[in-house]
């Protein structure tokens, strides 16, 4: 039911911000009690988790990459975003938001976009 899909530039120049929509359809990213992530895959790497902004508001961070993420939403649109400061050729990667949950203390992410790539080149 519910659909999300990545949107934005597919390639930016080093030293400037990476900058991606996720647009939400089939449910709201306010209902009570999901969170809402990005996820990321260099070539050749796993995935790692940047960050994520909850049904509140509220936002949490990779440490590794706390200093350059900002995520934040736009409720009349159904939408959040993801900006990733000053980046370099290391950030070119796919790109995928995430729908997810926490069940009994364990994080759950259980409904994917198709992802996007960025590559980071001058």
């Amino acid at each position: 039911q519910v659909q999300l899909q990545e949107s934005g530039p597919g390639l930016v120049k080093p030293s400037q911000t990476l900058s991606l929509t996720c647009t939400v359809s089939g449910g709201s990213i306010t209902t009570n009690y999901y969170y809402w992530s990005w996820i990321r895959q260099p070539p050749g790497k796993g995935l790692e988790w940047m960050g994520a902004i909850a049904y509140s508001g509220s936002t949490y961070y990779s440490p590794s990459l706390k200093s350059r993420t900002s995520i934040s939403r736009d409720t009349s649109k159904n939408q959040f975003t993801l900006q990733l400061s000053s980046v370099t050729p290391e950030d070119t990667a796919v790109y995928y938001c995430a729908k997810g949950a926490v069940v009994a203390g364990t994080p759950f992410l259980n409904y994917w976009g198709q992802g996007t790539q960025v590559t980071v080149s001058s």
